[in-house]
């Protein structure tokens, strides 16, 4: 099993293209199964193994893909027979549930096991089922599978979320898209990748309106129409984690390819600890001197502090001047980071929900262990600032979010490589 070897201590400096994002690629790949007459062309596609479980997944029902470029590709679903979600592939990744809401409203069944992913705590899908049997669906859990079927058409709905789920707000603007009538969808997700999906669909011909805010209306169409590539938009995610990485090493990061108004949340809380964030035409320029004054934080529903940029703040406030509070309201479970930056001299308890850290001023090297893919982009950030080696074990959480991460903090200085099996090739 691979393991990240870093060495600390090196001030981070230069450009990072950020790669596309992971939470807008997925659900697009899936809106694939949607176009009955034509293939689907993207462009900005990262390498991810996220990505290429749900390339498999869409060729296990019957998609062909292509590879048309470093970072485009085509999927063609016009021959796909298959309404079946293998366990195998869907315990790896819990984005596969949005093949469901596709699946159904194309061919009025689907057979789709229960979702897998991080282990960090419940993501119930009971929200996706109550509001696709709004629309017409039945479904039946049998061995581990939701089976679901439809009697003719799905039928446009008003859905009312009990909570806000974001892939149970996209399951249903996918399945709406080709129903029978209008749907409207009341406490909608308004993340910035709901909005990259809509257009893309909207791009294909579907009609829908008021993605990103909490109502979206959907009109069905008969079937969706050829389209012009589609770009997905940039990771917000992986743009927040170089800028702490910048904030952590005192460093000066540039980022190029995402649009900052998606990041708003977390470049205020940086700007409150310290950091100099400048704009520029296609992204945005971070500068860091001194430590980082300690920041508490609640994370929240979009537009509020993101659950995925929690653990990355975390270690932020782990080496800050002072202490801090941070409060989870997304995920239970998700602070099993906590205990990982201790053993590297953090000073971190954990009451509930909330997060008390003091800081420190100085980490220390250790062998840690990551436990879901946030957690390994904290310990990533530690290893950067600590004195000495830290040894990452379980990295292949981090590829499943972060395009070659070795090479694009190598290119900004930092010394880190990946252990494979005895060989060692930790970057000098």
């Amino acid at each position: 099993m691979d393991k990240l070897v870093l060495e600390g201590g090196e001030r981070l400096s230069g450009i990072v293209k950020v790669s596309g994002a992971k939470n807008a690629t997925l659900p697009i790949l899936a809106a694939a199964i949607l176009c009955e007459n034509h293939p689907l062309v993207l462009h900005n596609v990262p390498h991810l193994r996220d990505v290429t479980t749900m390339l498999t997944l869409l060729s296990e029902l019957g998609a062909r893909t292509m590879l048309c470029d470093k970072h485009s590709l085509q999927v063609d679903a016009r021959d796909l027979k298959q309404t079946v979600a293998p366990y195998a592939l869907v315990k790896q990744m819990r984005a596969s549930i949005l093949v469901l809401g596709p699946l159904l409203t194309r061919f009025g069944e689907a057979k789709v096991s229960l979702p897998g992913g991080c282990l960090i705590g419940s993501r119930p899908v009971d929200q996706h089922l109550h509001a696709l049997e709004r629309m017409g669906a039945e479904f039946e859990l049998n061995d581990g599978y939701i089976q679901g079927k439809v009697n003719g058409r799905l039928q446009g709905a008003v859905i009312d979320f009990d909570r806000v789920t974001v892939t149970g707000t996209e399951n249903v603007m996918m399945a709406a898209v080709l129903a029978q009538g209008k749907t409207e969808i009341h406490h909608a997700a308004c993340e910035p990748e709901i909005i990259d999906l809509a257009n893309c669909l909207n791009a294909m011909g579907a009609k829908i309106q008021g993605a990103g805010m909490h109502t979206i209306v959907i009109n069905g169409v008969k079937s969706l129409g050829p389209s012009d590539p589609y770009t997905i938009m940039g990771d917000r995610i992986e743009a927040g984690t170089y800028l702490a990485a910048a904030v952590i090493n005192q460093g000066d990061i540039t980022l190029k390819g995402i649009d900052p108004t998606v990041l708003h949340a977390v470049t205020a809380v940086l700007e409150s600890m310290g950091a100099i964030i400048t704009l520029n035409a296609d992204g945005l320029r971070c500068q860091m001197e001194g430590r980082p004054k300690a920041v508490d934080i609640t994370t929240d529903v979009y537009p509020g502090f993101p659950t995925d940029m929690q653990a990355q703040l975390m270690v932020l406030n782990a080496v800050a001047e002072g202490s801090a509070k941070i409060k989870e309201t997304i995920f239970e479970n998700r602070f099993m980071h906590a205990q990982e930056l201790n053993r590297m001299g953090a000073n971190i308890s954990i009451d509930g929900n909330t997060a008390m850290i003091k800081g420190v001023e100085k980490l220390v090297g250790a062998p840690v262990m990551a436990t879901d893919l946030r957690a390994s982009a904290c310990l990533v950030l530690a290893g950067l600032v600590a004195e000495g080696t830290t040894t990452i074990d379980r990295v292949y959480h981090l590829c499943r979010g972060y395009e070659r991460i070795e090479e694009k903090l190598q290119s900004l200085g930092a010394k880190i490589g990946r252990l494979q099996d005895t060989f060692e090739t930790v970057a000098s």
